[in-house]
C-alpha cells in the first residue's frame, strides 16, 4: 500500500463482538477525519456478484453508440440510463471527462408514489435488450443493487458509532433512498494526450457515501492534503473503497472529510469500475449533529437531500476549491 494511501480495513467486524466493533470504529473514525476514504475487505458482498456486474459492464459498453443513445438517461426526467463520452465535464481545462457511464438505481414502475410525485431521484430503470443474455443483465443489476443499498446501510450504521450516536440515527435517511449504480467506462487515455486529459477530474462527491467497486487496471487518485500530493489508490481485489461525500460535512461540521479525487488512466488499457452513490431519502432534512457544532454554532444551514442535491454541480466545484486550500482538522 503506498505511503498515505487510504487504509485497508477489515469489515467483519461489524457483526462481530464489542471489542472487535470498537476497534472497526475507532479505524474509520480516524480514515473519516484525515482523508475520507478507506478501502473495506470482508464486506458480504460476494466475489461471483461483483464478477458478475464487471461482466455485464463490459457487455453493455460493446454495444454499438447508436444502441446505447436509444436509453440517453437525459430523456426522461428520471436521470437513469446512458451517458456518452465525454458528457462530464469537473475540470475547466481537461475538455470532457473521457468515461462514458451507464445509471441504475432501485428499479420503480412509473405509478409507484415517490415517481408520481416526482421525488428527486426516483423512477424506472431502462435495461437495454440488446445485451446478449438481458435477462442476466437486468437481474444482476438488481441483485447488485439491493446488495449495495444493505451495505451501504451498515456502513451508516457504522459511522453513526464513529459519532457516538445511535446506531439507528440514520435510519430515516435510509428510507426509500436515492441510490444510484453507475457503471463507467474510461477508454484509455492517448500517450499523446493533454496533460489536462482526465478520466474523469478532481472532484467531491455529492451525497453521503460512495462505495466503489474497481477492476485491476487503477488510475484512481485521491489529494493528500498534508503534503499537497495526489495518491493512487491501488486496486485490491474484491475490495471496496468507499469515501465520505458532501453531505457528510454537512452533518459533522466539516469534522469529517468529502475528499476531492479523479482518475487518469495512463495504463494502456480500458477500465471499469462502479460506484454506488447512497444519497438517501429525498425528504430527509440534513442539519448538523448537535455535538458537532463549535460552541453551538453550525456552518451550514439545514436542507433537505431533494434540495442539496438538486444543486448539486455548482456546489462541488466550490467544494474542490476550498479542500484544496488547507485541512479542516487543524
Amino acid at each position: 500500500m503506498a505511503t498515505n494511501a487510504p487504509p485497508i480495513i477489515d469489515f467483519s467486524a461489524a457483526h462481530g463482538n464489542d471489542e472487535e466493533r470498537q476497534k472497526l470504529v475507532d479505524q474509520i473514525r480516524a480514515a473519516c477525519i484525515t482523508q475520507g476514504f478507506f478501502q473495506l475487505v470482508n464486506h458480504g458482498v460476494s466475489s461471483n456478484l461483483q464478477d458478475s456486474i464487471l461482466e455485464q459492464s463490459r457487455a453493455v459498453f460493446a454495444l454499438p453508440l447508436e444502441v446505447k443513445e436509444k436509453y440517453n438517461k437525459d430523456q426522461d426526467g428520471f436521470n437513469r440510463g446512458y451517458e456518452r463520452l465525454r458528457s462530464q465535464t469537473f475540470e475547466k481545462n481537461a475538455g470532457g471527462d473521457l468515461k462514458e457511464g451507464f445509471y441504475f438505481g432501485k428499479d420503480l414502475p412509473l405509478h409507484a408514489s415517490n415517481v408520481k410525485a416526482r421525488k428527486f431521484g426516483q423512477g424506472p430503470n431502462k435495461y437495454p435488450d440488446e445485451v446478449q443474455h438481458p435477462a442476466k443483465f437486468r437481474s444482476t443489476i438488481d441483485e447488485y443493487h439491493s446488495a449495495l443499498s444493505a451495505l451501504a446501510k451498515t456502513i451508516l450504521s457504522v459511522l453513526a458509532d464513529t459519532l457516538s450516536l445511535d446506531r439507528s440515527w440514520f435510519d430515516d435517511f435510509t428510507r426509500d433512498p436515492v441510490a444510484v449504480l453507475r457503471l463507467l467506462h474510461y477508454p484509455s487515455q492517448d500517450p499523446d494526450a493533454s496533460a489536462n486529459e482526465r478520466g474523469i477530474g478532481a472532484h467531491t462527491d455529492f451525497g453521503a457515501i460512495t462505495i466503489l467497486l474497481q477492476d485491476t487496471v487503477g488510475g484512481l487518485q485521491v489529494w493528500n492534503r498534508q503534503n499537497g500530493t495526489w495518491v493512487d489508490v491501488v486496486p485490491i481485489p474484491g475490495a471496496y473503497v468507499v469515501n465520505l461525500g458532501n453531505m457528510m460535512m454537512r452533518w459533522t461540521n466539516d469534522r469529517y472529510l468529502s475528499n476531492i479525487h479523479r482518475v487518469i488512466n495512463k495504463s494502456g488499457q480500458e477500465r471499469y469500475s462502479i460506484p454506488f452513490f447512497f444519497s438517501g431519502n429525498p425528504d430527509h432534512r440534513i442539519e448538523c449533529i448537535e455535538s458537532c457544532k463549535v460552541n453551538g454554532v453550525a456552518k451550514y444551514d439545514p436542507i433537505t437531500v431533494g434540495e442539496w442535491m438538486a444543486g448539486r454541480t455548482g456546489k462541488t466545484r466550490g467544494m474542490v476549491k476550498r479542500l484544496l486550500e488547507k485541512p479542516t482538522w487543524d
